[in-house]
């Protein structure tokens, strides 16, 4: 089930804002910029389903995303439960950061928490499967796949160069829950 937590950026204990509501998340998150969809397959897909055929079933939903964001390049990642690089894999997104353009991902299955510095808040929002989400370029966050992740997610991208960091240099994400 997704999730919504707000913080403020001064108080990672106390949560002012609650929610498994999808219709409360999509609020909450477009109050701030944030696209949050759900969307269905157009197709059965299960563990044997290739990238490109995991494409097709959502191609529907991507082509409106792309012709709205002018998104150029899509991509299917996946990672299996048990892979013995995550601990390396996930810090490599625990940091808070930003990037030139939107970070754009829906998660085909599995999940993810995805942790947003907006002015004076910590938003964090637990994608799964089903889950859009969209983060604006130059939004600072971090993002969370948890100690043995498994997931597979649809990235949507501006440029060819794909996934690009900027680091903020702020500590604030160690101070926040993560995924266990």
């Amino acid at each position: 089930m997704n999730k919504l937590n707000v913080f403020s950026d001064k108080d990672a204990s106390t949560v002012v804002l609650e929610s498994n509501q999808v219709e409360v998340i999509q609020a909450e998150l477009a109050k701030r910029g944030v696209r949050f969809e759900q969307w269905k397959a157009g197709a059965t897909i299960d563990a044997t389903t290739s990238h490109e055929a995991i494409v097709a079933a959502y191609q529907a939903d991507i082509a409106r995303l792309q012709q709205d964001g002018g998104y150029q390049t899509v991509d299917v990642i996946s990672l299996a439960k048990g892979n013995p690089n995550a601990p390396e894999l996930r810090k490599k997104f625990l940091f808070e950061h930003t990037h030139n353009e939107d970070e754009v991902r829906f998660f085909v299955k599995g999940q993810g928490l995805f942790c947003l510095h907006i002015e004076e808040e910590v938003i964090q929002v637990l994608c799964q499967r089903g889950d859009l989400i969209s983060v604006p370029a130059f939004t600072k966050h971090w993002f969370d796949m948890g100690s043995d992740p498994e997931f597979t997610a649809i990235r949507l991208f501006n440029n060819q160069e794909g996934w690009v960091a900027t680091a903020t240099g702020s500590e604030l994400a160690n101070a926040y829950p993560l995924l266990d």
